[in-house]
């Protein structure tokens, strides 16, 4: 097993729910023995109280957009409409970076793109028709999706999905993992047709590491996010645990984290 097919274990590892999970679970072994000394039985129990108010919170969607203003880099949206912005920054294409797929659409009987891919190809294709400018799409097989009886590349279904929109995909990547190789296989395609200076279009909370691995990779960025992480419920609710809260601090724990290890 490769080091790329590790990464989505041991991020899972490091990561919300599993790494609070795991600290209830070490707390518990302490205070578990029969006989266990009481000091030991209270610092076990301590350890397990941690751990879930560790999760409670992280599963605060309040607690995600703190989190996502605080340890990311922000970048601010586009203006609307861009068109004079893309002009004006001398931006040579629209680049949409891929965000998953769902290999098994059973209603559609083939792949689709899931809710990330799909919203940066209509933000994509969005600026790409109103300033006229060449589309590239970067996404592969992600190395999370390893073993998967997947037959599709995001590039392949977003190809479709652009196709359907009435445009095409100038530049194609179907062979990247992670979001550097995204950046190095579309230097690969792009910069010896002399494109430089690029618009990339992803999440808000993604941008500042593709933008760090897309200027690595010899590429001028100009910043278009999308998907920013805003509150969507009412004051009290976001103090609530929900399913979306914890989704949205992992993400922006494991964006600070790749920034961190980059």
């Amino acid at each position: 097993m490769t080091f790329g097919e590790l990464k989505p274990l041991l991020t899972a590892l490091v990561l919300p729910p599993t790494s609070p999970l795991l600290l209830v679970l070490l707390g518990l072994a302490l205070a578990w023995p029969r006989g266990a000394a009481r000091a030991r039985v209270r610092r076990g129990l301590g350890l397990s109280l941690l751990g879930v108010l560790i999760l409670w919170l992280l599963s605060c969607q309040a607690v995600a957009v703190w989190l996502g203003r605080q340890a990311l880099p922000q970048v601010a949206a586009l203006p609307v409409p861009a068109t004079a912005t893309l002009r004006d920054e001398k931006v040579q294409a629209v680049v949409v970076l891929g965000g998953g797929l769902l290999p098994q659409a059973r209603e559609y009987a083939q792949a689709q793109p899931n809710s990330f891919t799909a919203a940066r190809l209509r933000y994509g294709l969005h600026l790409a028709r109103a300033s006229g400018l060449p589309l590239a799409f970067a996404g592969g097989v992600g190395w999370g999706a390893a073993g998967l009886a997947q037959q599709a590349t995001e590039a392949e279904v977003a190809e479709r999905f652009v196709q359907e929109a009435g445009l095409s995909i100038r530049w194609l990547d179907g062979r990247s993992r992670d979001t550097a190789e995204n950046a190095a296989r579309l230097a690969e395609l792009m910069q010896p047709q002399g494109v430089r200076r690029i618009a990339l279009v992803t999440d808000a909370w993604h941008l500042p590491r593709s933008r760090q691995a897309f200027e690595r990779a010899g590429f001028e960025v100009l910043p278009a996010p999308m998907g920013f992480l805003e509150p969507e419920s009412g004051p009290l609710l976001q103090w609530l645990p929900s399913a979306k809260g914890l989704s949205d601090s992992r993400r922006v724990l494991r964006e600070w984290l790749g920034l961190r290890l980059s």
